[in-house]
């Protein structure tokens, strides 16, 4: 579930220096002695992949962040500057602003003066809300004004496009910020100012570019050019999302990813491998031979499918059993949705998983099961009153279904309702007590509980928890993942690594514990060629890995190399599973196109690695 993810620092990947520790769900953040190693604001999945909620557990990039800060994304804690509404008497300092002496200057000086006087009266107008003569004013200004004295003319031009802007006349505020900017090229008003206009002129591109720059020239320290650009970024990608996603082909994902979706799930009936039964001769499958199916039916066939993992053809037999209304219809509707889902059509999936939970007299463990993947779809799309709607229908109809609960309590965590996610985590260990995946995620949710309550006893006691876990169930690799997480938290780097190993030994082909260990040896050793080698691993195990590129994008604009960034991000948006997920994929792109141009014009930069 690629819920939102704030562009606020990736968007022109701010560096914060300071700003705290850890790699946890995916946020490295600058920390102590990491030399201003800059903060990603990813949203990892640890164990299963991330992809409906159910089946993953989506981990929120979760920092330390001063004690004004609002929350992930929020910009509250940013130093507030200005409004910028009010005219000015000089421009943002520029090398040569003095007045010059020698022969002429006595004349340039009564010039410049009356310019100054005609400025000062246009600011009383302007202060009176006389906007109309305060533009006069300015205008006299402008016409007095020695047209080398580039500085103070700049201040002219971006004082008059203050008072057009109190008149909401955007083309003439945008024209009059260009003049300012062409003047002086670093003048941070006349910057935000354009980029504001644009916004309300609907130029998005050049509102992004503005305040990408201003962004960089403030050291990303303002409030309100932050959220313009996480505003602006987010309008983007949601704009090309809308098509890109509407146009897409179907992607199958990697098999190892389809097989970690589905052993989340302990009472689904469609995932259970076939029955004796259903099979026509058990030795052919010794032999080497494919089996056949008893039955000519479009779901046993499926199923078979499935179990040789050629995933491409079940959509296609389960249409077949529908189509001819067979004996397995709910099941080749349940499996036919869920592969929709997996392949990112939400809407071909939503049809198929209505009709299943309609069906008063299916199985009710089916129809639980797609009342929880229905409910984990609607999260992805942001609808979490549906989602829980859904949630507490399955545990209505199913109340001994480990499942609900066990990705209910996913939800919770989402929604930041740790003690309710608790509760559901309780309830699924009560029904399937040898659980490893519930036991580690509680833990994960009571260890998030006490870090965000920065409380020092219950961190120690979910630390203990996570050690009993590992102890108890040394099979199972979310455990060690997500303890990792807890200890790269708490700075403990190689205890942590060697979790990440131990973890990679149990499941050598799961592609994201290679990212989240990469992104360790950022953040402990600032290994950045390890950091790279360990995500490379991860793409060539899964080419379909859409987080291993987006955080090889994510680093190469840290590194300041925003061609290769917009590759790796391409890559992403050509496998998110959402329009969700590639809108946020399409800001991250965007970001990093406004930074090359920015560069381009002003010869701006932000901190790099």
């Amino acid at each position: 579930m690629a819920a939102s993810k704030p562009v606020e620092a990736a968007v022109v990947a701010a560096t914060v220096p300071g700003s705290g520790s850890g790699v946890s769900g995916g946020s490295a953040t600058a920390g102590p002695g990491t030399g201003g190693l800059p903060r990603w604001q990813l949203a990892l999945a640890v164990g299963a992949p991330l992809l409906l909620g159910a089946g993953a557990m989506y981990l929120w990039s979760r920092q330390r962040r001063r004690r004004d800060t609002g929350g992930r994304g929020d910009a509250s804690g940013l130093k507030r500057n200005s409004e910028r509404k009010t005219p000015e008497g000089r421009a943002s300092p520029a090398p040569g602003s003095g007045h010059p002496e020698g022969p002429g200057t006595h004349l340039e000086m009564n010039s410049l003066d009356r310019a100054q006087a005609a400025k000062n009266k246009g600011n009383k107008y302007f202060k009176a809300g006389k906007y109309e003569q305060a533009i006069q004013c300015y205008t006299e200004a402008i016409s007095l004004c020695p047209t080398e004295k580039n500085v103070d003319l700049s201040t002219f031009y971006q004082n008059r496009a203050a008072a057009f802007e109190q008149l909401q006349k955007w083309k003439e505020v945008a024209q009059d910020c260009t003049k300012a900017v062409e003047l002086n090229p670093k003048y941070v008003k006349a910057l935000f100012r354009r980029a504001k206009a644009h916004e309300k002129l609907d130029n998005k591109k050049e509102c992004l570019e503005d305040v990408t720059a201003v962004c960089i020239l403030e050291g990303f320290q303002n409030q309100q050019s932050m959220l313009l650009a996480d505003k602006v970024l987010k309008l983007l990608g949601k704009e090309k999302a809308k098509e890109k996603y509407k146009n897409r082909e179907p992607l199958m994902p990697s098999p190892q990813f389809i097989k970690s979706y589905f052993s989340s799930f302990t009472d689904d009936i469609i995932s259970q491998p076939m029955l004796k039964g259903e099979k026509s001769d058990e030795d052919k499958d010794k032999e080497g031979e494919a089996l056949e199916v008893k039955e000519n039916s479009g779901y046993l066939k499926a199923k078979q499918y499935m179990e040789e993992e050629n995933y491409d053809k079940i959509i296609s037999e389960c249409s077949k059993e529908i189509d001819a209304q067979g004996k397995y219809m709910a099941e080749a509707l349940l499996l036919r949705a869920t592969f929709y889902l997996l392949i990112g059509n939400a809407n071909a999936a939503k049809p198929d998983l209505d009709k299943v939970i309609s069906l008063k007299e299916a199985n009710v463990k089916l129809r639980a099961n797609a009342l929880i993947k229905r409910g984990s779809m609607y999260m992805q799309q942001q609808q979490p009153l549906l989602s829980t709607q859904d949630f507490n229908m399955a545990a209505d109809i199913d109340p001994q279904n480990a499942d609900v609960y066990h990705h209910r309590g996913q939800l919770k965590i989402l929604l930041d309702q740790v003690e309710e996610a608790v509760a559901d985590f309780d309830e699924c260990i009560r029904l399937r007590p040898e659980s490893a995946l519930a036991q580690a995620q509680k833990c994960f949710a009571l260890y998030r509980q006490a870090y965000t309550g920065n409380n020092s006893s219950q961190i120690q006691a979910a630390m203990k928890g996570f050690e009993d876990v590992i102890k108890r169930f040394p099979r199972c690799a979310e455990g060690y993942a997500l303890y990792a997480q807890a200890l790269t938290d708490q700075q403990q780097f190689g205890k942590a690594d060697e979790m990440y190993d131990k973890c990679i030994n149990l499941e050598p082909d799961n592609a994201t514990t290679y990212v989240h260990k990469g992104l360790l040896q950022l953040q402990w050793k600032q290994d950045l060629d390890r950091g790279l080698e360990l995500i490379s691993k991860a793409i060539e195990i899964d080419n379909k890995c859409d987080f291993a590129y987006e955080t090889m994008g994510t680093i190469e604009v840290q590194r300041g190399n925003m061609e290769k960034a917009t590759d790796m991000f391409n890559k992403a948006i050509n496998l998110a599973k959402s329009e969700m997920e590639m809108a946020h994929l399409y800001s991250l792109c965007d970001a990093a196109h406004a930074q090359t141009e920015v560069a381009k014009k002003y010869g701006l930069k932000p901190p790099t690695l």
